[in-house]
């Protein structure tokens, strides 16, 4: 195949201001989740409370919102049964690493497998690996071992993105689209792994501690879960697999003053939350004005596609009132939300895995059972938050036909 032509000048001057993508040639070619086969419900969170904390109005009060987030089910590495789930002590930081390196990097290299299969990849094919995590450090960092276990070239060049949190999933293809241009660029055929994985679960006992000594409402332990995607983003040069999705575009930005809004940092139990109610009224404020730019960055679109609601919406599923938000600010429906409706119901917020999972789910035949009047749309917004607060953006060009 002839190398794919990128239009505009690759030499001249610097372009004040965003430059508008040309044709590109990115697309994604497999995509795979993984989350595990344990499952908890809301309930779960109840039986840990009555185990060792006190019955206070705080605790009743974060119980009952448990009870209301709208998520149904939760997967998770371990279940209530597990001895670190049943001692006062709360699972220390050097727990939650043994945890995620023995019940967590399986997922991701399930979930990884997953993606080369359905891009019809043999593993030598596969040029760099792009990871994300929140819920680990460690050096070697887990892709290390990913990138072991799956049998990847030892001269893959691997990433591992730390402290973009939620929005880790399309950090990751936009980092992976970035890698794929410089190897365009040289002639090169790029097949870039994008792997991202959390074990979140662990958390809950941590945040329990933290509502029982300060009597402060907290919500991280009702919403997060456990689980890996992944997804392969290919250049086009050499021998193309078929596209799922084609990356037109994407667009980035930090939210000034709003760094102390949204945090997730390491401590001696784990990990700390820091997540203020002022969020969603803070993520809602950047979408419409993210999605402006992106749109004038992409001028090539058919002009049948300039409202949000001609768009599919691949969010991330935060949280019930982040989904609730796009919706008044976009004047989309929750029709347009199916995938992350269906994923935020079945699976929680599984932070950097859940964007790349609901753009696994959108492709299938039960989200398109679900379009209004049979309508499929073909193009589909990308978007998650990151703390610092970060809005993550793109584009996506759906390749019809090619539902699991």
């Amino acid at each position: 195949m002839d190398s794919p032509i990128i239009d505009g000048p690759v030499d001249g001057p610097f372009i004040d201001g965003p430059a508008p993508f040309g044709n590109i040639n990115l697309s994604v070619v497999g995509l795979g989740t993984q989350y595990p086969s344990n499952i908890v419900g809301p309930d779960a969170l109840d039986t840990l409370s009555s185990r060792f904390y006190r019955d206070t109005p705080v605790m009743q009060k974060v119980l009952g919102i448990n009870r209301k987030s709208g998520i149904k089910t939760r997967p998770s590495v371990i279940s209530l049964d597990h001895p670190l789930m049943n001692r006062k002590e709360t699972p220390s930081i050097t727990d939650q690493h043994n945890v995620f390196m023995s019940e967590g990097v399986p997922l991701a290299v399930s979930a990884a497998r997953k993606a080369i299969t359905e891009a019809k990849l043999d593993v030598s094919e596969i040029t760099h690996i792009v990871a994300t995590t929140c819920t680990d450090t460690a050096n070697p960092g887990y892709d290390h071992y990913v990138a072991k276990q799956l049998g990847l070239p030892v001269t893959v060049e691997r990433v591992l993105l730390h402290g973009v949190g939620c929005s880790g999933g399309l950090a990751a293809l936009r980092t992976a689209a970035n890698l794929a241009l410089g190897h365009t660029a040289r002639g090169k055929p790029a097949r870039v792994l994008c792997v991202a994985l959390e074990v979140c679960t662990l958390l809950a006992k941590a945040e329990l501690d933290l509502i029982n000594d300060l009597q402060e409402t907290r919500i991280g332990a009702c919403l997060f879960s456990d689980g890996a995607s992944s997804v392969i983003l290919s250049n086009g040069i050499g021998n193309q697999p078929k596209p799922i999705y084609e990356l037109l575009g994407w667009e980035y930005s930090s939210i000034p003053e709003a760094d102390d809004k949204l945090r997730f940092d390491a401590d001696p139990t784990g990990w700390r939350v820091v997540l203020s109610p002022l969020v969603p009224k803070i993520t809602s404020s950047v979408i419409q004005p993210t999605y402006n730019k992106l749109l004038e960055s992409l001028p090539y679109l058919p002009s049948k596609y300039q409202k949000p609601s001609d768009f599919d919406w691949a969010m991330h599923p935060g949280g019930i009132s982040i989904l609730k938000g796009t919706e008044t600010i976009m004047g989309v429906s929750g029709e347009h939300l199916r995938a992350s409706y269906a994923t935020y119901n079945q699976f929680g917020n599984t932070s950097s895995v859940s964007i790349l999972s609901v753009l696994d789910r959108l492709r299938t035949k039960e989200m398109d059972s679900m379009a209004q009047g049979g309508r499929i749309r073909d193009h589909v917004v990308g978007c998650a938050f990151g703390p610092g607060i970060t809005i993550e953006m793109c584009m996506l060009k759906r390749a019809l036909g090619t539902q699991n």
